[in-house]
């Protein structure tokens, strides 16, 4: 018998992890997660979720997203449940994300967007 006042667990989700990078591009010129390699970041992600053996049910996805409006930390990507915000360079950002967080669940400090950063 369980008590009415008692919160029920969550379901779990299909997924342990989501990664959403923002691939938008901006047709008037406004600079844009596309015109500082989001697509290049998303598809390393793609190749190394899998490598590492992440990809499917119970573990990572790895999605496109639109706009996220924060363009001035472009590239950027947010991996929820938690809600983490990163902006990365290169494919070694992109690897220590996905050893770290998404394998581990660190977070990658020196990756981090100040919460203020925004459009």
């Amino acid at each position: 018998m369980t008590d009415a006042a008692s919160p029920t667990p969550a379901a779990p989700g299909y997924y342990e992890r989501h990664i959403f990078f923002c691939l938008n591009e901006r047709p008037n010129g406004e600079d844009c997660c596309a015109l500082h390699g989001a697509k290049a970041g998303f598809d390393h992600c793609k190749r190394a979720v899998k490598a590492a053996g992440l990809a499917g049910q119970g573990q990572v996805r790895v999605n496109k997203a639109g706009c996220l409006d924060r363009c001035s930390a472009a590239p950027v990507c947010v991996v929820y449940p938690e809600g983490v915000w990163y902006s990365f360079i290169d494919e070694a950002d992109i690897d220590e994300i996905v050893e770290s967080h998404l394998k581990h669940g660190r977070i990658v400090e020196r990756l981090l967007i100040p919460p203020t950063m925004g459009r």
